[in-house]
């Protein structure tokens, strides 16, 4: 079978019609990580009318014990779907294990730096290689902060990304007793008896997450933890970045609360960067967590601020923004 990429080997899964909507599904294997078993499954969203998709590239990084349905249902509802039928041409990776994307042979050991280093460059590499431009991402949670750390590592260059933005995703929230050895200890080895997190019995979601991200947490979080990994640190690295950024927090997200969201912001670097809460205080429901993107009020309250910002990253996208420096003012046209 004719690879989709000159770059590495990609085959084209199906090709579908769902109502007014195409979905296209590749699945990448680049062999470019230590485990070269590793094949990620990316859906492309676009109208189905339309012979060629012709909008701006936008990559949606689901979250953790999630898939690409956190963006679109079957039925073509989701902030994803709106998106395409809005003119933008959407993709939709699913990390390892996830989704379409198969479990590696390693896949209990997958961690964020996995992520970060080795997938996200490849996701952004067949995008761009596809539509001819630098594409925008917007990851959600644990997306959001995979997305930072390939940021702050140096992972993902300024051809790859056009904006990056994070919804509910921090990395500086603190869990004193792992701050303790004997606790932190004790605490790896009763994960380490685990090949995973079962997402359908915690209820925290549709998919399983490996142990290898658990593990990884509890060493960023530990005495001397730190967001990055060996030789290279990926909290100092975000400083660097000087991408367009919109960071945004729900005001009743106890998960990532806002301080620690706004902690992640404040650290990039770059002149064009926005900081959204949503919160009553600025007219939106007290979003949470999840409900933040995937709810009836984030459709109604959310999802317009979301096309308005990939329409143009430099425009404030809403009055009680945050910003990092004055930004341009909209005229009332520019306003969705």
């Amino acid at each position: 079978m004719q690879s989709s990429s000159t770059q590495f080997p990609v085959a084209l899964l199906s090709a579908e019609r769902r109502g007014d909507l195409s979905e296209d599904v590749y699945r990448i294997k680049a062999a470019n990580s230590p485990d070269v078993s590793v094949e990620l499954a990316v859906t492309r969203l676009g109208l189905a009318d339309q012979a060629q998709a012709q909008g701006v590239p936008v990559i949606l990084l689901h979250g953790s014990f999630s898939n690409r349905r956190f963006w679109y249902s079957p039925k073509g509802i989701g902030l994803g779907a709106t998106l395409a039928r809005a003119g933008f041409d959407v993709w939709i990776p699913e990390m390892r294990g996830h989704g379409l994307s198969p479990r590696n042979r390693n896949w209990q050991h997958n961690r964020v730096a996995d992520y970060a280093h080795y997938d996200l460059p490849v996701i952004g590499a067949f995008v761009r290689e596809q539509t001819g431009q630098a594409p925008h991402w917007l990851g959600h949670s644990l997306g959001g902060t995979t997305l930072a750390a390939a940021l702050g590592g140096g992972y993902l260059g300024a051809d790859l990304v056009a904006s990056a933005a994070l919804f509910g995703a921090q990395v500086s929230r603190v869990y004193w007793p792992l701050k303790v050895p004997p606790v932190a200890w004790g605490a790896k080895l009763v994960i380490k008896r685990f090949a995973h997190i079962s997402g359908s019995r915690l209820k925290r979601g549709p998919e399983d997450e490996p142990i290898g991200l658990a593990l990884e947490s509890l060493r960023w979080n530990g005495l001397f933890g730190r967001f990055g990994e060996k030789g290279n640190d990926w909290w100092a690295g975000l400083a660097k970045v000087q991408v367009p950024l919109l960071a945004v927090a729900g005001a009743g997200d106890f998960q990532d609360p806002v301080w620690a969201c706004r902690k992640l912001f404040e650290q990039f670097g770059g002149d064009s960067k926005q900081f959204l809460r949503l919160g009553r205080e600025e007219g939106f429901e007290a979003f949470g967590h999840v409900d933040m993107l995937v709810s009836k009020a984030a459709q109604a309250q959310v999802w317009p601020l979301v096309s308005g910002w990939l329409s143009n990253p430099q425009f404030p996208v809403h009055p009680s923004t945050v910003v990092a420096q004055p930004l341009a003012t909209p005229d009332t046209a520019s306003i969705v």
